[in-house]
């Protein structure tokens, strides 16, 4: 210090000395990690606890820590109380129920069964008696009912049975949203607490809660784990899809004056949502929470409610901690990525999954369809018949070709199948549909390469990895592609930007504050500033904003990092594996109870079966989730190249299998999992082997599955598997690894796809697949299954499936279609003339929901947008106020000229008083002296005719046409490109092309005599090819 002095320089002080020790030891902290656990999560990771299991807990005072013990030798489920309720209340017309001004009028709840209803007698007009409600025999509805003389009864008498009965969980279907709201803010109208006398209350994210008792809402399964499409989502869509039955239903409008006039009607519709929200938690909802709880270090309600990314990330959660694996940081965005060759990346992805439609029309089992395979493939495949059940037998069914009987003989058996089809590569025969899909196809391509995003390594891992060594097999290149959008300036472009910025000031962070330097502005901000200036220097310097790219990219997958994130994968397929063989068992177990017929046996075996068909439903849910899990913002575990790899390989096994089934037959569609074909009559199906296997006496193999599966084996098999054999000394054993297989559905008896109405394209995604027995095995991608669509369409579709069953010809098929295509034509071109108003509005109407507050659209113009408008300006602003407006909405005729967005009408207004209503539909249409006020003058029957016209089109005429049928709606014109199409097709004077004329046979080649040989007069030499006219 004092030299310090002597030299000039200043006096440190201790105090100083000290903040800088303090200042280079937080230097010396390189990442802080696992601060951001959830303390219960932290907890029930660390300590092992999860929901749903026993525990032997030991409390020894305030010293010690509570002792808490697993007991898995108890495994039998205890019976919690359960609550399920839905109320109905009051509002007013065309308004949504609002808990400041309307009443409870009726709550109706099941607690274990027993149903319960409690009446307000100031809406309701008489009493009550206790009734039955029981839609089917296994879903009893016993209600008693409780007739109070007014709401704040009505809620203290519920409130004293919840403290009565203890429940241990509450069920409701959207309750977070309406149910519990509305009760809280009616108790709270008449001096209650909802929170002090039953515990629930709303959380910070919205969610009702309490302490005591866990609240389960059945939307959430619904819309997470069910497979609904999403115009499913409501009860009474969930309850028939489920349950098995259609619920009651009422026009919302009718219910208050169905509490004065038709009290018990109101009574019935009142506790069947009740009852279906109880059966619908009790069959579904409460098994699959229940098995999650066990595994996920959650509470219930957030397992249900959670989204399955977060539950996977749970889960590899609990495996990092117990594999000694410290959690990596949530990703963070990195702004303005450069490429490698320095552009700004504006968005970088990978290249997803292939799908594509290949055909259209109808396909059916007992129509002949045309075949022109190629014998060359037959020839391969007759060459590894053996090979290929082999492994068959060996690698999927797991039994020794040694212990099979007949397995030369069922080789054989194919062998002349093969050859048949062979010796007669064209053919018209009637085809077997099949769906081929690959079983957990990304879950599994994750297993078999041991995919995990901490696996993904570059050369200065490998460089410092003491593995590395010669010989050591245990770095697996793999490729996938990668696809950016990037702006067209240069490195040193961006580079000057940043540098004028640099020179610039910004607005300051508070009103009236001071002006900021680039510099002070934070690191998202500067990112938005020099992307903002960036955009306006390319525009002008380029004239254009971005530039895509699609490269191929090779990744090194480390085949001896930790595999806790296999595990977990491999460990939750499993689990979903052994629900798909319960729900097999209970199946045949139900087969057999329908011979035997035992009524009793066949409606437990059936429930069972429902049971384990939903379980293993919901748990594909979350399989596939860890394969979308690494690309979300945010995960822990993120890794791009991962889910390229899995996209890239997965496109390759279908891309091959479809190579392969084109010689053999027709693809149809391809899915990212599948291959929807149709295969001859005549190509070998399925064989049964008898073995000496006491387990195993028979084993049925699809010939189809198994040629797939061989080609998988070959070309998709990991030979650099390794895994951990000695932890101690660090020994890897190398063996190959492959759990890729093919999976056979069907031979189905219908498949039916549509046709784009724009020529060279194909509508993906979209088909309707029909049993043997007629019934509907998959519909998928028509508007049918879609939420908000033209009710028209909808009941068109509904009807229009089952008529391609008709018919034993392709001709008579679109006949019997053609006859429901025409009968909504007719509907249509007489304006619905014998038809009541009510249905009209259903039939016409189309109901569109705003994911935003009307305010957030701001000058954008959509005929939900001005449906809302137009409900704000009769209704009132406050209809609009929130996000989630149904609008319903139907296209006039006037204002003429006018687009389509502004001539939606709110169907609300045809409900309204008739004063209103002339009112606003003289404003709207712009017509000030309209007098005619019927539906039928005012709606654009044109629009509504070519909206029909086209799904027609795609549906019937244009499939049609592509399978050489007449038009068979003709007041459905073709397409004009269509109709050029067969017009010269069927012109006999259009001069044909010479390839049509002539077919090559051999090579071209030039012989000696030939050259010696001269055309007289001309010097032309003469060829040995050889032509046939």
């Amino acid at each position: 210090m004092l030299s310090s002095v002597l030299q000039g320089g200043s006096v440190i002080t201790d105090e100083e000395e000290t903040s800088k020790k303090v200042a280079d030891q937080l230097d010396n902290i390189v990442d802080m990690r696992e601060y951001d656990v959830p303390y219960h999560i932290r907890l029930s990771i660390d300590l092992k606890i999860h929901v749903a299991h026993w525990y032997n807990i030991r409390y020894r005072g305030n010293a010690f820590p509570v002792d808490i013990t697993r007991r898995d030798d108890l495994v039998e489920r205890p019976d919690p109380v359960v609550l399920a309720f839905d109320i109905e209340t009051t509002k007013l017309p065309l308004k949504f129920p609002d808990a400041e001004t309307d009443q409870i009028m009726m709550i109706s709840y099941m607690i274990d069964g027993q149903g319960y209803l409690i009446t307000n007698r100031e809406i309701v007009s008489e009493d009550i008696e206790d009734f039955e409600f029981t839609p089917k025999p296994e879903y009893e509805g016993p209600f008693c009912v409780f007739n109070e003389p007014d709401e704040v009864h009505l809620i203290q008498r519920w409130f004293e049975h919840i403290q009565e009965t203890k429940p241990t969980i509450m069920v409701t279907y959207n309750g977070d949203f309406f149910d519990w709201p509305f009760v809280e803010a009616r108790a709270a109208a008449h001096g209650l607490s909802m929170y002090q006398e039953i515990g629930f209350q709303k959380d910070s994210q919205g969610e009702y809660k309490a302490p005591q008792c866990i609240h389960m809402d059945c939307l959430r399964w619904v819309k997470r784990d069910s497979y609904l499409p999403v115009g499913s989502h409501n009860l009474k869509a969930a309850a028939k899809a489920k349950l098995g039955y259609d619920p009651v239903e009422l026009d919302p409008e009718d219910m208050c004056r169905m509490a004065t006039e038709q009290p018990q009607t109101l009574a019935t519709y009142s506790v069947s949502d009740a009852v279906a929200t109880y059966y619908l938690y009790m069959k579904y909802v409460h098994p699959f929470i229940f098995a999650l709880c066990t595994i996920i270090p959650m509470e219930p309600d957030e397992v249900l409610r959670k989204g399955s990314g977060t539950l996977c990330e749970a889960l590899l959660m609990v495996q990092a901690f117990h594999a000694n694996i410290i959690f990596p940081n949530k990703q963070e965005q990195e702004f303005n990525k450069l490429t490698d060759d320095g552009h700004v990346l504006d968005a970088e992805t990978y290249v997803g999954g292939h799908v594509e439609a290949l055909e259209s029309g109808v396909f059916r089992s007992d129509i002949p369809c045309r075949f022109k395979m190629n014998p060359a493939a037959f020839d391969f495949l007759l060459q590894r018949v053996e090979k290929t059940m082999r492994h068959a037998l060996e690698e999927e069914e797991k039994v020794p070709v040694e212990q099979a009987i007949n397995f030369q003989e069922v080789c054989d058996q194919i062998k002349t199948k093969l050859i048949s089809l062979k010796d007669v590569p064209n053919r018209i025969e009637c085809p077997l549909i099949y769906h081929l899909d690959v079983g957990a196809m990304y879950p599994n391509i994750i297993l078999t390469n041991r995919l995990q995003p901490s696996a993904m390594v570059d050369e200065a891992t490998c460089a410092a990895c003491d593995f590395n060594k010669p010989g050591a097999n245990c770095q697996r290149k793999m490729a996938w592609q990668w696809r950016g959008e990037f702006m067209p300036a240069s490195r040193s472009e961006y580079h000057r930007i940043q540098h004028q910025l640099e020179s610039e000031k910004f607005p300051p962070l508070f009103p009236e504050g001071p002006v900021r330097a680039f510099h002070e502005l934070s690191r998202e901000e500067q990112a938005k500033y020099e992307k903002r200036r960036l955009a306006d220097y390319c525009r002008k310097a380029y004239k254009k904003l971005h530039v895509t790219k699609v490269e191929e990219r090779l990744t090194t997958i480390c085949q001896r990092e930790n595999s806790f994130y296999v595990d977990t994968v491999r460990a939750f397929r499993d689990r979903r594996y052994e629900f798909k063989g319960l729900h097999k068992v209970w199946k045949k177990k139900l087969s057999a109870a329908m011979e035997a017929g035992d009524a009793a046996e066949v409606k437990r075996c059936r429930n069972m079966e429902v049971l384990y068909d939903s379980l293993q439903l919901a748990h594909k849910c979350i399989l596939n989730s860890f394969y979308g899990y690494v690309m979300r913002k945010g995960a822990r575990w993120y890794s791009m190249e991962m889910a390229g790899i899995v996209c890239f390989t997965g496109a390759n096994i279908i891309t091959q299998a479809r190579e392969l089934i084109e010689q053999i037959g027709r693809p149809l569609e391809l899915d990212t999992d599948g291959i929807w074909c149709v295969l001859p009559n005549s190509f070998p199906e399925n064989f049964v082997i008898k073995t000496t296997n006491a387990k195993k006496p028979k084993v049925t193999i699809s010939y189809p599955g198994a040629m797939l599966n061989i080609m998988v084996k070959e070309g998709f098999t990991n030979d650099q598997y390794q895994e951990l054999a000695e932890p101690s000394s660090l020994t890897y054993v190398t063996r190959s690894e492959n759990s890729i297989f093919f999976e056979v559905d069907g031979p189905y008896l219908a498949m039916i796809l549509p046709a784009s109405k724009e020529e060279g394209k194909k509508l993906k995604k979209r088909y309707a697949v029909f049993n043997e027995d007629g019934s509907l095995a998959e519909l998928k991608g028509f508007e049918v299954k879609r939420r908000g669509e033209l009710q028209l369409i909808k009941i068109f579709q509904s009807s229009v499936f089952e008529a391609f069953l008709k018919g034993s010809t392709l001709e008579e098929v679109y006949g019997s279609v053609a006859k429901v295509a025409d009968y909504w034509l007719d509907v249509l071109y007489s304006k619905a003339a014998n038809m009541p108003d009510s249905e009209l509005f259903e039939l016409i109407s189309e109901n569109r929901s705003m994911s935003r507050k009307l305010e957030d659209y701001g000058e954008q113009k959509s005929t939900s947008i001005s449906t809302a408008k137009r409900l704000a300006e009769f209704l009132g602003d406050q209809m609009v106020k929130d996000a989630g407006l149904s609008c319903r909405y139907i296209i006039s005729r006037k204002p003429e000229g006018s687009p389509v967005t502004e001539r939606a009408i709110p169907l609300a207004i045809f409900q309204a008083e008739p004063t209103v209503r002339k009112h606003f539909l003289r404003k709207w249409l712009k017509s000030s002296s309209l007098q005619d006020f019927d539906i039928r003058t005012i709606l654009d029957w044109d629009y509504y005719i070519e909206r029909l016209g086209s799904a027609i089109q795609k549906i019937i005429t244009i499939p049609a046409a592509l399978q050489q049928v007449k038009n068979p709606v003709p007041r459905v014109r073709h397409p004009d490109w269509l109709h050029k199409k067969l017009l010269e097709k069927s012109d006999i004077y259009k001069q044909k092309k010479i390839s049509e004329l002539f077919v090559l046979e051999g090579k071209r080649q030039v012989t000696d005599s030939a050259r010696r040989h001269r055309c007289q007069g001309t010097g032309a030499t003469i060829h040995s090819t050889r032509y046939h006219l």
